[in-house]
């Protein structure tokens, strides 16, 4: 695998250096379902949450692999951080998309930030842009969230649906105010409690044209920069492929440092001296540093490739989504494999194990790490069209 970039050596430095506070202040992160005012203080002073943004407009365009790294390096301290990191990068994507006028409105400075979730909820377009209604969730970062978003269909006066320009359906994400939007506080969960996704109404709002987004990947951004031929949905997937790799690696490395030396109850020696055990991190070793490796070097080979041709193949996104896919499940089985190899210990919110182990079947959950993309790029290896896109916008 390649070097890091220039400045996804700054950034990976970044992460490394506020990973203690990070860690200190997980339990609070997990009881309030928030991060705390000073911590995102902080993340906000390192001007973390603009990673993915252009460099005409103050961010950083960091390349695919280095948020990766970044984002697995936060998740071994804390994997709600690294989610509201992750969504919130992303999302700024869309400054990409926007004049440059709207994008500084929208991001003026370092806490400029977006947040956005699937509906139901629908678009209908009016003189000078879109009438907007509906009920959004799992808007993960909200909390701490500037703008929101909603990613709806647009109806048309007549009530059809407007399509992309090859006639397929196409959503749009318009833009608006948190304070123009009513937020529900309903994220009470198992799992990445502290990303504070919650969910939020809005009735008859008046969206302008210009702060609308069509959603496929017909799609070119405003922006000409290698960054932007990826789109934000295999940006998504690959950042959160990256917190998975580091709630696993954390939960091994956790293992091997507090439970190796430990005595199960009724046993004559230590859990480490166990064959069955010894074999289990052995497998997890393994687990981990394969699917990172397939990971960092699909993108690192895919980035190279798109600096010379500009633009993704569709092989490039099976690659992409078969790497993301894998990685995610590859941590959420080791994870759980450790999580029985330490027993009864592995309850107790004092060692590396419960809370992770929640992160982790959380992060499955979304839908970038289900395991029904194995059919979708089966499918497509074996010449067929798929019942799903590979990505969407």
């Amino acid at each position: 695998m390649g070097k890091l970039s220039a400045r996804g050596a700054v950034v990976l430095e970044q992460a490394r250096t506020l990973g203690p506070m990070i860690a200190a202040a997980a339990d609070e992160i997990e009881a309030s379902r928030d991060l705390p005012e000073p911590l995102f203080s902080a993340l906000v002073e390192a001007d973390l949450f603009r990673l993915l943004q252009p460099l005409e407009l103050g961010g950083a365009e960091l390349e695919p692999m280095d948020m990766v790294r970044f984002l697995e390096e936060i998740a071994m301290h804390d994997a709600s951080t690294a989610w509201c990191l992750g969504q919130g990068n992303v999302c700024g994507t869309v400054t990409a998309y926007l004049a440059p006028e709207v994008a500084r409105e929208i991001f003026p400075d370092a806490r400029g930030i977006v947040a956005w979730g699937p509906g139901p909820g629908e678009g209908r377009a009016v003189p000078g842009g879109y009438r907007l209604n509906g009920t959004f969730s799992f808007a993960s970062g909200s909390r701490h969230a500037t703008w929101l978003g909603a990613n709806v269909p647009v109806l048309e006066p007549d009530g059809t649906r407007r399509t992309a320009p090859d006639g397929s359906p196409t959503g749009y994400t318009l833009l608006f105010p948190k304070q123009r939007a009513q937020v529900l506080d309903t994220w009470q969960v198992l799992g990445l409690r502290g990303t504070g996704s919650d969910s939020y109404n809005v009735s008859d709002l008046f969206v302008p044209e210009a702060y609308a987004i069509p959603r496929n990947t017909q799609v070119k951004p405003r922006v000409d920069a290698q960054l932007y031929r990826f789109t934000p949905s295999t940006l998504y997937s690959s950042g959160f492929a990256g917190i998975a790799l580091g709630i696993a690696r954390a939960t091994l490395d956790g293992f091997v440092r507090e439970i190796r030396d430990t005595v199960p109850r009724g046993a004559s020696k230590r859990r480490g001296d166990n064959n069955v055990v010894q074999a289990e991190v052995g497998r997890a070793e393994a687990r981990l540093r394969s699917a990172r490796m397939f990971l960092l070097g699909s993108l690192e080979q895919i980035w190279h490739e798109v600096g010379q041709s500009g633009a993704l193949t569709r092989e490039q996104n099976v690659t992409i989504r078969l790497a993301t896919t894998w990685a995610i499940q590859q941590a959420r089985e080791t994870v759980a494999a450790l999580y029985l190899a330490a027993g009864a210990m592995a309850i107790f919110a004092v060692n590396p194990f419960e809370r992770r182990f929640r992160d982790i079947h959380t992060l499955t959950q979304q839908i970038q790490g289900h395991a029904a993309h194995f059919e979708t790029v089966g499918q497509i290896l074996l010449g067929m069209e798929p019942d799903r896109p590979l990505f969407t916008f």
